[in-house]
């Protein structure tokens, strides 16, 4: 008998849309980061339609960390 690949656990997983996509970008990472993406870029279009500039201005400050460890690892070298 043969088992089929076993499944990511977690609690990322179980989210009903989030989890959908983390389990597609854990199988194939290099297939589906674009369309991640481009999903990402469409929801921030959507908020700034629906709320304006707020919706960007709370993007930057939720990225603000990314950045900063962006920024250590090029000091770095990593």
């Amino acid at each position: 008998m043969t088992h089929a690949a076993e499944a990511p656990r977690g609690l990322l997983y179980r989210l009903p849309v989030i989890g959908w996509f983390a389990r597609d970008l854990a199988r194939d990472f290099h297939g589906n980061i674009y369309y991640f993406l481009l999903i990402v870029v469409t929801l921030l279009v959507l908020a700034m339609k629906t709320w304006g500039l707020v919706a960007l201005g709370l993007t930057a400050v939720a990225l603000t960390p990314v950045i900063f460890v962006v920024l250590l690892l090029i000091t770095v070298g990593g």
